[in-house]
C-alpha cells in the first residue's frame, strides 16, 4: 500500500473515531448548531453506522438533505440520571409537569408544519382536557405558561421547532404574545429512541403508577435477542407464548449489553455486571471485541480488578466534566470526596451534613444560597447527587459509600488559578478554585446525553 493510501486509511480512522464520540455526546446532531460536526458525521456515515449496529446495537439515521443525525441509543436499564433540561433557569431538570407538557405538545406538533404559539398552546388544553389522567393545562397561571416555555426551548434546542417571526420567552409575560414556529414533523418524529412505541402498551392509566417499572422495561425490550414473552410483549407485537433465544442471541444480547454501558457511562464496575456478562467481558473474544471497539472510538481503556473506566483525551464525548467549579454543588462535591474516601463504609446523611457545616463554617462568604439553618443538609444532598451522577459514589442501606473510581480525585492542595491568590482567597472566606485540584492522574469523567 502506498504512503499516500496510508495516510489516507489514517486520516479516515480519526475521523470515523471523532465523528463516534462526538455522536456519544449529541445523539441528536443538527447542521444548524454544530456545522463541522455535521459535516464530519455526513461524510463518514457508512462505517459509523456499522460500528454503532456491531459494538452497541444502536441505529444512526443520517438525512444530509434535512440536516441531521440521530442516534438512537437504548438502554436495558433506564434511568433518571441524564433527565431533559431547562434551556434557561440554570438549566434545572424537568419536573413531572414538564414531562407531561413535553409529550403533549410533541403529539400536537406532529400535524402542524407551521403553528402559532397561541394556535399551540389552546391544542394542549384541549388534549389535557379530554385526557382524565392528565391536569389540564391552564396558560392563565404564571407557572404553567414558564413550564409550557421550557417545553418550547428544549423543542427549539432540538431544531424541532423554528421561531420564523418573534421570541418565546415573551409568552412568560403574556399568554396574548405572538410567535410563529416552523415545524420539522420528520425530525419530530426521530426523536423517541425506545424500539417499542408505549402507545403499543395498552395499559388502564390506574394501573401505570403500579407498573411504570414493567412498563419502562417493555419500551426498551428488543426482539432480536429473544427470550420469554410476557403480557406486555403481547400487547406490544401480537404474539403469544415463549420465545427461546439462541446462542447466537444471547451472545450478541451479551455484547451489545455491556459495550452499551461501557460507552454511554465512563465506569463499568464489575460488580454491576450480571454472571453471563463478566463471563463474556472476560471471555477472549469479549476482551478482543472490547478492546478492538475501545480503540475503534479513539477512547484510553483502563482496566482495574474493580471494572473498566473509558477516558477521552481530547473530551469531545464530555458532556459533564468533573471536578468542575461551575457551581456551587460541584465544588462541594469535590472537597466532600475527602470525608468520603476516608470512610470505607460510608457516611449517614448526617454526617454528610455535618461536613458541610463545616465547609460553610470555613468559607463563610461562599454558597450564599445554602446559609440557611437547612443549609448544610441541602448542601451535602446537592454535591451527593453530583457525586452520585458520575459514578462516584452510591447508597447502601442508608450510607453514601465512594465507589472506587472515587479515589482518583484526592484534593491535594488548595489553589487558585491567579498566582499567590489561593490564600487570599481562603482567608477572605471564599473556596479556591477547584477545577485543577484533584490528584495528579485523575482524569475528568467521561459521559454522554441519552
Amino acid at each position: 500500500m502506498s504512503t499516500l493510501a496510508n495516510q489516507l486509511a489514517a486520516a479516515e480512522r480519526e475521523e470515523v473515531a471523532r465523528a463516534i464520540r462526538l455522536l456519544l455526546a449529541h445523539p441528536l446532531l443538527t447542521d444548524t448548531v454544530d456545522p463541522a460536526g455535521f459535516e464530519l458525521v455526513r461524510r463518514r456515515r457508512e462505517p459509523l453506522a456499522q460500528w454503532f449496529d456491531y459494538t452497541c446495537g444502536w441505529s444512526l439515521v443520517v438525512e444530509p438533505r434535512r440536516g441531521y443525525a440521530r442516534l438512537g441509543k437504548v438502554r436495558a436499564d433506564p434511568d433518571a440520571s441524564r433527565p431533559a433540561r431547562r434551556v434557561r433557569s440554570g438549566r434545572a431538570p424537568f419536573d413531572r409537569r414538564r414531562y407531561v407538557l413535553l409529550c403533549v405538545t410533541a403529539a400536537e406538533l406532529l400535524s402542524l408544519p407551521m403553528t402559532t404559539i397561541g394556535m399551540l398552546a389552546d391544542r394542549v388544553v384541549q388534549a389535557t382536557a379530554a385526557d382524565r389522567a392528565l391536569a389540564a393545562f391552564d396558560p392563565v397561571h404564571r407557572s404553567e405558561r414558564m413550564a409550557f416555555v421550557d417545553v418550547l426551548k428544549l423543542l427549539e434546542s432540538y431544531d424541532v421547532l423554528r421561531a420564523v417571526d418573534g421570541t418565546t420567552e415573551t409568552y412568560v409575560e403574556s399568554a396574548e404574545a405572538k410567535v410563529l414556529y416552523r415545524v420539522d414533523t420528520t425530525l419530530l418524529m426521530r426523536l423517541p429512541a425506545a424500539p417499542v412505541g408505549a402507545s403499543r402498551l395498552a395499559v388502564p392509566p390506574e394501573e401505570v403508577p403500579a407498573r411504570f417499572g414493567e412498563l419502562l422495561t417493555a419500551l426498551v425490550r428488543e426482539r432480536r435477542y429473544g427470550g420469554t414473552n410476557t403480557a406486555l410483549d403481547a400487547t406490544a407485537d401480537g404474539t403469544h407464548g415463549e420465545r427461546t433465544a439462541t446462542d447466537a442471541q444471547r451472545n450478541l444480547r451479551l455484547r451489545h449489553s455491556v459495550l452499551r454501558r461501557l460507552f454511554d457511562d465512563p465506569v463499568l464496575y464489575r460488580a454491576d455486571l450480571g454472571e453471563d456478562e463478566l463471563a463474556y467481558v472476560t471471555s477472549l473474544t469479549g476482551r478482543q471485541i472490547l478492546r478492538r471497539s475501545v480503540e475503534q472510538a479513539g477512547f484510553l481503556l483502563e482496566e482495574r480488578a474493580e471494572g473498566f473506566l473509558l477516558v477521552d483525551p481530547d473530551g469531545i464525548a464530555t458532556d459533564v466534566r468533573f471536578p468542575d467549579d461551575t457551581s456551587t454543588a460541584r465544588v462541594a462535591a469535590l472537597l466532600l470526596l475527602e470525608p468520603l474516601c476516608a470512610a470505607p463504609a460510608g457516611l449517614l446523611p448526617e454526617q454528610l451534613a455535618e461536613a458541610g457545616t463545616g465547609l460553610l463554617r470555613r468559607f463563610p462568604r461562599w454558597a450564599k444560597a445554602y446559609q440557611s439553618d437547612d443549609g448544610p443538609l441541602r448542601l451535602s444532598a446537592d454535591a451527593v447527587r453530583v457525586l452520585r451522577d458520575v459514578g462516584l459514589v452510591r447508597t447502601v442501606e442508608g450510607r453514601v459509600v465512594a465507589c472506587p473510581a472515587a479515589y482518583r480525585y484526592r484534593l491535594t492542595e488548595m489553589k487558585s488559578r491567579e498566582p499567590d491568590a489561593g490564600p487570599q482567597r481562603e482567608r477572605d472566606g471564599r473556596p479556591p478554585d477547584t477545577a485543577g485540584e484533584a490528584a495528579a492522574g485523575a482524569d475528568v469523567l467521561e459521559g454522554d446525553q441519552r
